[in-house]
């Protein structure tokens, strides 16, 4: 059972209801980052309500509507390091939706308990005999869709010559994560046994995955000698089996290496390189682009992701731009042989 870490969340700690609501969460076996994110949203939403001193039980439409203002216009706890926002306030789009997303299942709570009529929130719904198969009207917040960032192949190359000045283990855990478009923590939670080292396949935890879905994914030949390599140095660290990759600190040595310290890593990469958009997440947006470039089938790059629903894997389709640019060069086809009659100065038949 997942345990809630009550400290990171005060707020809903002295509510009855909402301490209720996200034990219910924990209860319900919902992964520990879901908790957390569960958690912390409620807790801002609490504290919104502490400041218009109001009662989430009393909370009308208007309410809503001036959190989500606030939302918009507070500083970006960010700051200077924004990636994408044009300013330095205001929560992303994502963030924004989670938000609202978690304030909507309380409020359903509170109305099954009977401490409310009314969600005021609301939610979009379906409106039949509109379009194919009819749509849903828009939710309360506009969902924006961002593609990924990737590193150019001159970018990933200046990386990848950074990397060489890594060690070893660093080296060997960021061309498992291209190879295997591994998500961060299936990455660092592997195992000695999760490898098939004659196969050069990786078998991926259904308790790592996102999904809760086991996939096995593989690795290439210059990974495999590397993997050969960290292997005996790991033996030196320790002859137990367990998780591959071990802290190496004088203060943690021969430890599971932790989420949090792969992400320092892999930020300190992207700072010597100049890719601060680099992250632990990149290298597996770039080998799902690189599988759509190389006209891969896309339920098998749905299946090598471990993705549930084919629109994630249509991004990467996009983000290729492989369909999009054969389809606009045959469509500019008859016209360039057009332009290039009339330039040359022939007479066009």
């Amino acid at each position: 059972m997942s345990e809630v870490c009550w400290q990171f969340y005060p707020l809903v700690a002295q509510s009855e209801p909402a301490r209720a609501w996200l034990q219910i969460q924990a209860n319900l076996q919902l992964a520990p980052k879901s908790v957390d994110a569960y958690g912390r949203s409620l807790n801002d939403f609490l504290g919104f309500c502490e400041r218009a001193a109001l009662s989430p039980e009393s909370v009308t439409r208007e309410h809503i509507a001036l959190y989500v203002r606030d939302l918009a216009t507070r500083p970006n706890p960010k700051g200077a390091h924004i990636l994408h926002l044009e300013t330095g306030s205001g929560l992303s789009n994502s963030t924004m939706q989670q938000r609202i997303t978690v304030v909507r299942l309380f409020c359903d709570y509170l109305i099954e308990q009977r401490l409310r009529e009314t969600n005021p929130v609301g939610r979009g719904h379906f409106v039949a005999g509109r379009g194919f198969a009819g749509e849903r009207s828009r939710g309360l917040l506009p969902r924006y869709q961002r593609l990924p960032w990737i590193p150019s192949d001159e970018q990933w190359l200046e990386l990848l010559t950074v990397l060489k000045k890594e060690r070893l283990r660093n080296q060997v855990m960021l061309l498992l994560a291209y190879d295997g478009a591994l998500r961060r923590e299936e990455l660092v939670r592997l195992e000695i046994s999760d490898f098939d080292f004659a196969y050069r396949q990786v078998r991926v935890r259904a308790e790592h995955a996102k999904n809760g879905a086991e996939r096995i994914v593989g690795y290439g030949n210059v990974t495999g000698r590397s993997l050969e390599a960290y292997l005996k140095l790991r033996r030196l660290l320790s002859a137990k089996a367990g998780p591959l990759f071990l802290s190496e600190s004088h203060r943690n040595t021969a430890g599971p290496l932790s989420l949090v310290m792969w992400s320092k890593v892999v930020q300190g990469l992207a700072q010597r390189t100049g890719l601060p958009q680099f992250t632990t997440h990149t290298p597996r947006h770039l080998r799902l682009t690189h599988m759509a470039r190389a006209h891969m089938d896309l339920h098998q790059i749905a299946l090598y992701a471990g993705h549930r629903s084919l629109e994630t894997t249509m991004q990467y389709i996009h983000l290729s731009g492989v369909e999009l640019t054969e389809a606009v060069s045959r469509s500019l086809a008859n016209f360039e042989r057009w332009l290039s009659t009339i330039l040359e100065g022939e007479e066009h038949p």
